[in-house]
């Protein structure tokens, strides 16, 4: 834009408004331009001189552009009143006003538009009226600004004061993380101890191998309702108590180790197997009316091999044979906390050198929601692994079952097998 002269404020505030939106200046920025220019240029109007106005874009050295508005007053910079101006401008002691705005990047170069040399006849005649408009619209336009001022103020504050408050509960966040996690392994440790100490010790019983596995719904509450007891009774057999208690964590532990504790007692005491499940619910019951098992009891001769089993309610026990070929060993009954509670009788077997007798609860073969697939995959998996050491057996056919999971439970997995003689004696 080239230099142009005004006279009169009227004229002078609209060549500002063209350049503003001739250079696209954001809207706050057109607006503390207008009213700097316009108080800037009303003591030489006051003083009754001219202003001439220039505006320019420039490039600086960081490959920005500016508007450089230019206002020639030809009066001195102290009698200007700059002071407390929306938009601070340079001044030159000759009365010279520069204000520097930056321009928006890649934006095309725009095109000055014509701006009058000085206001019509028509705008000269009513300059008085103006007056009064443009100090009304001067007023509610600083008022504005300095609203805004203060709203940006606050919000930069708020921003802050929000950013640290956020810094200081993700670290607190992290912080309970770290301890709920200290707490959870803590948890888990306490229990696994627990439970240790709860389940039976392992037993050494000549022309026998033993081994288990044990897996919680929730690894987090590694205690639950499946337990097993083992024990040489005196009269040299093995007997072997598998429950599994109705539910999870603690309660279901106690129930179960109820009937595990209340099975041993009576085994010990000389009772008939095909009795125990009938009398343990009697003896419980009173004391515990919630209580619901399901119970499977086994009795091994570790010489001759001779087994028996009773049941109560629980899965089938499976017999792996030596010679490859494999079976569910049914026995008919209702668990502990079932009407009509016992074994209805006691199934009688022979495990042969090398047979592999599989325990285990429902959690084993229910994963996937559907009992007999599962019972048939547990018969390929126990197959594929019989000839493994014992103690590898439950955990690799656990592994096996529970490659997919829709039905999360307790899972145990007993593994008994007839230890082969090396010399072929009898």
């Amino acid at each position: 834009m080239t230099p142009h002269t005004f006279h009169h404020l009227p004229g002078l505030r609209r060549a500002v408004r063209d350049i503003c939106e001739v250079h696209r200046l954001p809207p706050h920025d057109g607006a503390r331009l207008l009213l700097s220019v316009s108080r800037t240029a009303t003591a030489a109007f006051d003083a009754g001189g001219p202003v001439r106005l220039e505006a320019v874009e420039q490039s600086v050295s960081d490959g920005r552009n500016l508007l450089a508005v230019t206002l020639h007053t030809g009066l001195a910079t102290a009698s200007l009143g700059m002071a407390g101006l929306p938009l601070r401008g340079q001044a030159t002691p000759d009365g010279t006003v520069a204000w520097h705005l930056p321009l928006g990047e890649g934006e095309d170069s725009p095109r000055p538009a014509a701006v009058p040399a000085q206001g019509s006849p028509r705008e000269v005649d009513g300059a008085v009226a103006y007056e009064a408009e443009i100090a009304a619209l001067d007023g509610d336009l600083s008022a504005a600004l300095s609203r805004v001022d203060t709203l940006t103020t606050e919000l930069h504050r708020l921003k802050d004061e929000l950013a640290e408050t956020n810094s200081g509960v993700l670290a607190l966040y992290i912080q309970l993380e770290e301890r709920d996690e200290r707490l959870r392994r803590a948890h888990g440790q306490i229990l696994r101890e627990l439970e240790d100490a709860l389940r039976p010790p392992p037993i050494t019983v000549s022309g026998l191998e033993f081994a288990v596995h044990y897996a919680p719904a929730d690894t987090d509450a590694p205690t639950g309702g499946d337990f097993y007891d083992w024990l040489l009774l005196p009269d040299g057999t093995v007997h072997i108590t598998v429950v599994d208690a109705l539910g999870h964590g603690v309660r279901s532990t106690r129930s179960a180790l109820n009937v595990t504790h209340a099975v041993r007692t009576l085994a010990l005491e000389g009772h008939p197997l095909e009795s125990i499940v009938a009398r343990t619910h009697d003896i419980l019951a009173p004391f515990d009316p919630e209580i619901m098992a399901t119970v499977l009891l086994a009795r091994i001769d570790p010489g001759t091999g001779a087994l028996r089993l009773a049941n109560g309610s629980h899965p089938p026990a499976l017999v792996v044979r030596a010679d490859g070929t494999s079976e569910y060993l049914e026995v008919r009954g209702r668990g502990i906390g079932f009407p009509l509670p016992g074994s209805e009788s006691v199934l009688e077997d022979t495990l042969h050198e090398g047979d592999l007798l599989v325990l285990y609860t429902d959690g084993l073969t229910e994963s996937r929601r559907d009992p007999i697939e599962g019972e048939a995959r547990l018969v390929k998996s126990a197959w594929a692994h019989a000839r493994r050491p014992v103690d590898e057996i439950p955990g690799a056919v656990a592994k096996d079952m529970h490659t997919v999971i829709l039905h999360p439970d307790d899972t145990l997995a007993l593994a008994v097998r007839r230890a082969e003689n090396p010399l072929g004696s009898p």
